[in-house]
């Protein structure tokens, strides 16, 4: 599906101009279904502040134009399908990496609140920030060679309680746990078994059972599916928690950004070494 109308953003730039060296993202729009694929492979699709940046326009551009389907990949072939967040642009010591309104969090809430499905169309391996990605589409269908791996105790990073919800909501608690404690991936198998993905396909298949999928969700009413969806989102999100419960998280993680584990981690990632966490 790499049709109809293009749009190519370049590192360092929007649609509206600039100059740049490299295409992150790109943006087709046919039959009132948009693709956004991925085009950082040099840096496994990395969600670096700028691709992320690129996201958030192509997604807003795609609701102006009223898209029905919106369909999120890697080109094909991929073995990355995103490595997740740029450890390199990650704060120093001290400042939330995952806070409110850091552009993979606003990503994130603009997917939950397109007025359409959004479908992750997974083929290689998912890491770290983008496994929430990933997980925060409407649905997610992939291939055999899709894994899944939340990866922030590798690098000494607090995951925020909105993302860590997301995945007990997924997968359940203890699945939640082993895949944060252990930081191993999770195979296209077992994450089908989890419910994680929806369908579980040869490669051969990927495109054609995504866009067969999204074809059907266009021919049913978009206004109900706008509705539906909302409902789904405020029901899914309805876990009230008190404000001293919620102090209490916070307090939590400034443990960890304020730590020397926090800056080793993002050290020895640099560094291409194994970090040497002493707890503190």
């Amino acid at each position: 599906m790499e049709r109809g109308n293009a749009l190519i953003f370049r590192e360092g730039v929007g649609p509206n101009g600039g100059s740049g060296s490299m295409d992150l993202i790109s943006k087709h729009l046919e039959d009132k279904i948009g693709t956004i694929t991925f085009r950082n492979e040099r840096k496994r699709n990395c969600l670096s502040r700028v691709l992320l940046e690129q996201l958030m326009e192509a997604l807003e551009d795609l609701k102006a134009q009223k898209t029905q389907v919106v369909v999120l990949r890697a080109p094909a072939g991929s073995k990355v399908w995103s490595a997740g967040l740029d450890i390199g642009e990650f704060p120093k010591s001290g400042r939330d990496p995952l806070a409110y309104d850091d552009p993979l969090e606003q990503v994130l809430r603009a997917i939950q609140r397109f007025p359409a499905p959004v479908i992750a169309m997974v083929e290689g391996s998912v890491w770290g920030g983008a496994c929430d990605l990933a997980f925060t589409c409407d649905i997610v269908v992939g291939t055999g060679s899709a894994s899944f791996a939340i990866t922030p105790a590798k690098v000494g990073i607090p995951y925020n309680a909105s993302g860590i919800l997301h995945f007990v909501n997924i997968v359940g608690l203890h699945i939640a746990k082993e895949m944060f404690f252990t930081a191993a991936p999770i195979t296209a198998e077992r994450a089908e078994k989890y419910g994680i993905l929806n369908r579980l396909v040869p490669p051969e298949e990927l495109e054609s059972v995504t866009y067969g999928m999204a074809r059907q969700i266009v021919r049913n009413s978009p206004l109900a599916i706008s509705v539906i969806k909302e409902q789904l989102r405020i029901l899914g999100n309805s876990h009230p928690l008190s404000p001293e419960t919620f102090e209490r998280i916070q307090g939590l993680r400034r443990r960890v950004y304020d730590s020397e584990d926090f800056i080793e981690g993002k050290r020895a990632f640099l560094e291409k070494r194994a970090p040497v966490f002493r707890g503190e």
